[in-house]
């Protein structure tokens, strides 16, 4: 697989073009950004983190029956994925009151909703990627009813199946956020990544936060977070 021009340059990852037009390369960075990338910061070798605990988690989801872009990792830093035609929102699921939802709706950190939430944000970085609902999403044609409802169950689905793959290592799913979109078959498909950056993850017994709120919050703990995150997947999931 030869890898050709540059696609695209995001916040966490390069997009490049393949000599597949049906296929593409993630290379991801060490690059960190919070507060819709007001604020900036980095560490070593978090790009090769990010992509290994994606991918690894990608192979799970596919064994659970949930479609992904990810086709092959090919190197610590890249990845092969499926040429996804992303759909502009950020899929959002609550299971436990963190960071926005506690300012905007005045909740107590760590309460425990008696059942998931979901909420989505239109993928624009001009307007801050403000919040809409799914009559927004029509009105706007970013999605049909139809499509609203399909990337819902997936959101759940992906829900479901992130918390039992965390809890087996001691570790609670609080939110996360997920991207998806079309392949070139035309079927919604979870694309971008799953990594302590798109997720919110606390310790089962401690509370100490396993994510990307120790660099929004100045924790001091960043770069040690994601490396336990990644030591403990591996250990529980090696043969995946």
């Amino acid at each position: 697989m030869q890898k050709l021009d540059l696609l695209y340059t995001g916040k966490a990852k390069k997009v490049f073009k393949t000599d597949d037009d049906s296929l593409c390369i993630f290379e991801y960075k060490d690059d960190a950004t919070a507060f819709n990338g007001e604020k900036k910061g980095s560490f070593d070798g978090k790009g090769i983190i990010n992509n290994q605990i994606a991918n690894l988690i990608f192979k799970i989801l596919e064994q659970k029956g949930i479609k992904t872009h990810f086709v092959k990792e090919l190197s610590k830093r890249e990845t092969l994925v499926k040429k996804v035609d992303i759909i502009p929102l950020e899929v959002i699921v609550r299971n436990i009151a963190a960071g926005s939802f506690c300012k905007r709706y005045g909740t107590a950190e760590g309460t425990v909703f008696s059942s998931p939430t979901l909420e989505f944000s239109y993928k624009n970085d001009s307007l801050g990627d403000p919040l809409i609902n799914d009559y927004h999403a029509i009105a706007l044609n970013i999605a049909t009813r139809e499509q609203i409802e399909e990337i819902s169950n997936l959101a759940f689905a992906v829900n479901n199946a992130l918390i039992e793959i965390f809890k087996n290592i001691d570790i609670k799913l609080v939110d996360f956020k997920i991207e998806v979109g079309f392949d070139s078959q035309k079927n919604i498909i979870l694309s971008d990544e799953i990594s302590p950056d798109t997720c919110r993850l606390w310790d089962i017994h401690t509370n100490k936060k396993l994510d990307k709120d120790q660099f929004r919050l100045d924790l001091g703990e960043f770069a040690d977070v994601y490396h336990e995150v990644y030591k403990r997947l591996v250990e529980k999931y090696p043969n995946v």
